[in-house]
């Protein structure tokens, strides 16, 4: 993945696994790979992505704001799941992977499973619409372990 052949070919990466294992660092250091490479990155949580979304209907600037999220060469979405989705947030989601596919790479961060995702969309069509043009080109990375906050105590020695 740090060579960033996945995002000339326009693959994802998801990245799934409990709270403090390093979900969020290995995308931001695929991002920085990714800039070091030339390509066009931008990150952002999912949460501040669809609250600027759904903002953004209010200005009619929706469409200069999807832009924002579905023209760059990579977009790495921290957090997905970690909050509901509200109101037209699914549609949103949905839209952003649906621009994407095939034409950019994403990173997905997320502690939930990918069995977890589809309910998200609050919608059955939509959802199995959206998984599968995220997952067909995916590389899927779960990872486990203790949190690196919260390391589990030493037993001291007797």
């Amino acid at each position: 993945m740090a060579t960033c052949n996945f995002v000339e070919r326009h693959h994802n990466v998801l990245l799934i696994g409990p709270t403090g294992v390093g979900k969020s660092h290995i995308g931001q250091a695929l991002g920085e790979r990714a800039c070091r490479a030339g390509y066009s990155t931008l990150y952002v949580s999912a949460h501040r992505m669809l609250s600027q979304l759904r903002a953004s209907r209010a200005d009619q600037s929706y469409d200069k704001k999807l832009l924002r999220f579905t023209a760059p060469d990579l977009l790495i979405v921290d957090d997905l799941g970690l909050r509901p989705l509200d109101g037209d947030e699914p549609i949103d989601l949905y839209e952003i992977v649906r621009a994407r596919y095939e034409r950019g790479s994403m990173v997905v961060t997320s502690n939930r499973a990918l069995d977890e995702w589809y309910p998200l969309f609050r919608d059955d069509l939509m959802a199995s619409a959206a998984m599968d043009r995220l997952l067909h080109h995916a590389q899927v990375v779960v990872m486990d372990g203790h949190s690196f906050r919260n390391p589990p105590q030493r037993r001291k020695a007797s």
